[in-house]
Formats: structure tokens, sequence, C-alpha cells
């Protein structure tokens, strides 16, 4: 017989929202695991004594991570995702018929809360996989990744110099539609300080800069995105955001010019968990800020009673200061140098002892000074021959060109550059180089694609630095709970293959001791 269903609401019903989530579900096992009432006492701070009552911290918190589990940005639609989904309402701990916080909320409460709540809250999530032995600390593997800030390249403004900004128009660049006083969407405000508004470069940098603009006004049509104006050539030098002073403009190859975060990720090669993760500007290089995130990873990392010991990274990380930094620190560094390191001329030998050169006709070009490149901010080492050395020599006008004496400078760092190529070419350093490949760009690629992060929702590097320890703590949880369950799913099989085991020996034993019987009897 067709059965056919009929609904009407009951005026009264028992429902319990525990019985309705299965066992195995992902949010109630994250429910049983992740243990946050240390969140009270470290937001106590923020709240009066009196007055109406706020959103509870763990609730908050518990909001965030869902929506970085279930790869929501928007908090309006993070809200309206949480009500329809029983699982999620028995996570943060809320019946049916509640009614769940306001969107305007989890805005208002994420900007209240400090960075050190969030990292806080990282920390502890990291401590949990080092208990379980997913940690090994001994290897981390670092890169970067540019992240969307939540601004357009259509607000950017012109710095303003001390001369007049028309002459300044001509004098840097090509004068074109972008260039207005007034931009192409008028900022409601500007929230930038004083020194961003203003050009701090040198006339150098600004010719330079000018020659760009004509370069990239020649083939302008054959650049990906020609018709957006975030493809047109722009420079932190020059432009700035005044609704995101914090933005700051990058270009990753192939794509269109956009106000972006750097994100800064660390990640342990046992088990793929994040130890690390930081915004910095855009406009900043990788090996300028390696040095502060070994820093942090050695301090986080000897709390959990953990070594680090092998630092692995791509050539965007590579200078001398970092190699003697880490060397230093007495960590060994897998970072291949970058194609500009040259140890000396081609065909000259260094003598390490002496610390000169030997020039291809056997001539010594010794030592002479150390000085600081102004272009690029480093150490170097001088080495100058006399001209009476090179006088006569058949190689005059190859080797020395225009000039009297050879002379020629070298990094500082030599000999670190030298121990670190070592280490990058042998058979561990092969190995290194494929740990990292599969592992922090891997995880980078789910965090961006799968978990938040593609695009930084909120205003200043202080909130996106929570946006990225947020997504960052939802995928070490992620990994946590997939971790346990394997080990639970290879606990059971060990404990069935005992128990088996156990029951051939048991029914061997009884037929032995039957078969024994019937003899006596016998």
């Amino acid at each position: 017989m067709q059965g056919k269903k009929d609904y009407q609401e009951k005026l009264f019903t028992s429902f319990q929202l525990s019985e309705r989530i299965p066992e195995n579900n992902f949010y109630r096992r994250l429910k049983e695991v992740l243990d946050l009432r240390s969140l009270y006492p470290l937001t106590k701070g923020y709240y009066g004594d009196s007055g109406q009552k706020s959103i509870d911290p763990v609730v908050f918190l518990k909001l965030c991570l869902v929506g970085y589990l279930e790869n929501l940005i928007s908090d309006r639609q993070l809200i309206d995702h949480c009500s329809l989904r029983l699982d999620i309402l028995y996570f943060v701990g809320y019946d049916i018929d509640e009614e769940l916080p306001w969107h305007s909320t989890i805005s208002r409460t994420r900007q209240l809360f400090s960075e050190s709540v969030f990292e806080e809250v990282f920390t502890k999530v990291l401590a949990m996989c080092v208990e379980k032995g997913m940690v090994s600390g001994h290897t981390q593997a670092i890169d970067s990744a540019p992240v969307k800030a939540n601004a357009s390249m259509d607000t950017l403004e012109l710095k303003v110099p001390e001369e007049d900004l028309d002459e300044h128009l001509r004098k840097v660049r090509a004068i074109g539609s972008m260039d207005r006083e007034t931009p192409h969407r008028e900022s409601k405000g500007d929230t930038s300080d004083k020194r961003q508004r203003g050009i701090t470069t040198s006339k150098k940098e600004l010719d330079a800069i000018k020659g760009r603009n004509k370069k990239w006004a020649r083939d302008q049509d054959q650049r990906p995105g020609a018709g957006n104006k975030g493809s047109k050539y722009t420079s932190n030098k020059t432009h700035y955001s005044p609704v995101h002073p914090d933005a700051r403009i990058s270009v990753k190859p192939g794509k269109a010019r956009k106000l972006n975060y750097l994100s800064q990720l660390s990640v342990d090669t046992a088990h793929h968990v994040i130890t690390d993760i930081k915004a910095y500007h855009a406009d900043g290089k990788d090996n300028q800020q390696l040095q502060d995130i070994v820093r942090r990873l050695q301090r986080r990392l000897w709390q959990q009673g953990l070594v680090f010991e092998n630092c692995v990274a791509d050539t965007g990380y590579s200078s001398g200061e970092n190699y003697a930094f880490l060397e230093d620190s007495g960590i060994k560094s897998f970072i291949p140098p970058h194609g500009t390191y040259k140890g000396g001329p081609d065909n000259f030998i260094y003598n390490e002892n002496e610390d000169h050169y030997l020039c291809p006709q056997g001539k010594v070009i010794p030592f002479k000074k150390v000085f600081l490149d102004s272009r690029t901010k480093t150490r170097k080492k001088a080495y100058r021959a006399s001209g009476k050395i090179c006088k006569g020599c058949p190689l005059r006008t190859t080797c020395l060109g225009k000039v009297n004496e050879k002379q020629f400078s070298v990094t500082y760092y030599r000999a670190e550059y030298e121990r670190n190529i070592e280490r990058v070419n042998s058979r561990e350093g092969r190995y290194m180089k494929g740990k990292r490949q599969s592992t922090v760009e891997p995880v980078f690629g789910t965090l961006t694609q799968f978990m938040g992060p593609r695009k930084v929702n909120t205003i200043g590097i202080g909130q996106a630095n929570k946006v990225m320890h947020l997504s960052a703590i939802a995928y070490n949880m992620k990994k946590y709970l997939k971790f346990e369950q394997k080990r639970a799913k290879s606990g059971a099989m060990a404990l069935a293959f005992v128990v088996s085991v156990r029951n051939v020996l048991k029914n061997l034993l009884g037929a032995f001791t039957t078969r024994r019987k019937i003899a006596l009897y016998r």
C-alpha cells in the first residue's frame, strides 16, 4: 500500500540534541577533545564588572573555528550556516530553540581580543599535538604566500612629496587616467599615518620606477588582466591605500598586482602540523623575516620540550646574515643560495688561511676592508691588487676592463655560504628538499583553498594575524582528530590480532588436552 507523509508541527515534543549527533561525528569528537576553559581567565581583563553579559569567549572561539573548518570567511554567512547544522549547535553548546549571537558580535569580539589570546590558543592546540606524538620538532619547513587583503586597487592614492603634485607626476611616471587627483573610488577616510603618505624613497629609485613605467606602457596589452587597474605598474614607493594602510602592493608571476599581506608559515615535517604562522607586510622579503620566525619557533618548541635542529626553506630565505644567524643558534640550514651568489671572480682561487685570492696568473689579490653595501645593506669584503701587479699581464684587457688594478667585493659570509651549499648538495640536502616540497607547500594550498584565508576580511595587520592563527588552529585540530582516529583503528586491529592469537592457542591447547585424556583412558 502506498504511503503518504503528512507534516504537522507538534505543540510539545521531547528532543535531545546529543541523541541526534552520531558518535563518530566530527564536531562531537572535537567537542570531547577541545577544552577551552582557559579562555575565561585569559579574556577576563577585556570586560568590566557590570553591564550586559557578553558572548561567551568559548562560544566565540568555537564559532570562529567553525568558519575556517567550513571555509566561510563571512561572519553573516557563518551564523546562517551554524543555525542549520545540529552538530555545530551541539559543538558550540546551543539548543535548537536558542538564537545564535549576531554576526556583528563575532566581528566586534574579534577586534576586542588581542593577538596574544589567539596565539595562546594556537600554542595550546600545538601542545595537544605534541602530547600525541605528532610533532618531532627537529626539522621545520618554512614558506610564505601572499594573502589578499580586504582592499581594492582602485582606492590607491599617490604619495605626495614636498613639491607640486603635477610636477611630481611628470617626473615619476606617465600621466594616465589612474593618476588624476581624484581616485577611481573615493575613500571615506584616510587611516594612514603621515609617514606613509609622503615619499621617502631616493631620486635614483624614483627614476628607476619611471623607466619601468615606460617599459610597462609599451607592452601593456600583452600582460594578464590588462583591462584591470591592478595590472598597471604601481609601486609601494609611490602609492598607498588610505583605507587599508597595512596592505601592500605585491604580485605573483602571471597575476595582476593586488593589495596583499604576506603569510609566513612553518610546518613540522613529521605529521605536517603547523608550528608557527604570522602576517607580515607584503613588501618585505622572505629573508628579512627568517630570523624573527626562527626565534619565535625556538621559544615555542623549547617550551614543549623539543629541540629545533634543521631549518628547511626555499631560495627566497637565502642570505649570508641568515646562514650565520642559524649557525650561531645551533641550527643547520638547508636553504639553496640565490643565483647571484659567487664565491669570487671566475678562475680565482681563494686562500682561507691568508684571506686572499690568487688570480689565474698566480698573483695575490689581498683583502682590504669590510664595508656596508649601500644598495643591498649587506656586509661585504673588498679585495684590491696593486696596479704594479697587473701591469704587463697578458689577461689585463679581459680581466680589468677600464680600471688599472683588479678590485672586487665578496660577501662577508662566504664561509657560511659554502657550508650551507655543501649541506644542500649532500644526500641529506636532497632529502630535505623533497620534505619541504611535500610538507609546507601542500599545507599552504589546503589553508588558502579549503580553510578560509584566501582573503583576509578584516582591516589591519593585527586583525590579519588573528585570522591566520585561527585558520592554523582549525587545521591542526583537524589533523589531531584524524591522527587520533587512525591510532584508534590501528589499536583496535592490534587488539583483535592479540585476541585471535589467544583464541587459536586456547583451541590448540584444548585439543591437545582432549587427546591426552583419550590416550590415558585407552
